[in-house]
């Protein structure tokens, strides 16, 4: 994968223990950046903080519930005191939840993937952003989806709050493009992750139906997605703020 030198510089990454999180987190490691690791799953967490650090990289394992303002407000708080800044960040955390008829799904399941996946995103990019603004400088890269710019049957509570990510990062663009500071999201597709698996063994997920409408007919990889996020995070895209860029193999050009 090509890398990018993040040298001097600090990343926070959410979700970071597994999937797109980690494959981002190893990349901004990787391109010499100190990285704040945030994780529900604190077990998960420190095995692959443990894993990073034996490998030479300067990591800082957080554990953190994203649907937890005051732990998002802690794990950003510490992350800057401990390394000092903050000069990217990919606000990647989210859930799925099972496909569901609109008229028929509980209010649960809507709250539950709305915390997580939306005011999760809303809740770090607030306090990045109090971070970045200090420093006059910083990208931010949000976690959409390909539900955040198209519709998906049986998935309106999922496709609802990736499309609220995408407008939450393009009006925060814009308000802070004159600070310093860009914001931009990315849009994967079905990508090979451990929940796409449980997906597909739960039977909530068709792989080949997946592929069949995918113009590339092949599941996106981690590392693809953190490829795009680092050139986000990067001064190559120094002219870049308020993007949804799709990494969806085309599915959303049809």
């Amino acid at each position: 994968m090509l890398t990018y030198d993040f040298s001097g510089q600090v990343a926070f990454v959410t979700g970071a223990s597994a999937g797109m999180g980690a494959a981002a987190a190893r990349a901004f490691a990787e391109g010499g950046a100190a990285v704040a690791l945030a994780d529900i799953d604190q077990d998960a967490l420190e095995r692959f903080a443990s894993e990073l650090s034996d490998q030479g990289h300067h990591v800082l394992p957080i554990p953190c519930d994203v649907s937890d303002e005051d732990a998002v407000a802690a794990a950003v708080r510490q992350t800057a005191d401990t390394l000092g800044r903050l000069d990217a960040a990919f606000n990647n955390a989210g859930i799925m939840i099972p496909p569901a008829d609109a008229a028929e799904e509980p209010a649960e399941a809507f709250d539950r993937v709305a915390a997580v996946n939306l005011r999760g995103v809303w809740a770090s990019m607030k306090h990045e952003l109090a971070q970045m603004r200090s420093q006059g400088s910083g990208a931010i890269v949000n976690c959409s989806s390909l539900a955040g710019l198209v519709g998906g049957a049986g998935r309106a509570s999922y496709h609802a709050v990736k499309h609220g990510v995408v407008g939450l990062t393009k009006s925060v663009a814009l308000q802070y493009a004159p600070l310093g500071v860009r914001v931009n999201a990315v849009c994967p597709g079905t990508i090979a992750t451990p929940m796409v698996d449980r997906m597909a063994s739960a039977g909530e997920l068709d792989l080949e139906a997946t592929l069949a409408v995918t113009p590339m007919a092949r599941l996106g990889k981690a590392e693809e997605i953190a490829a795009a996020v680092l050139w986000l995070c990067s001064s190559g895209a120094s002219y870049v703020t308020g993007a949804a860029l799709p990494v969806d193999g085309g599915f959303t050009a049809q």
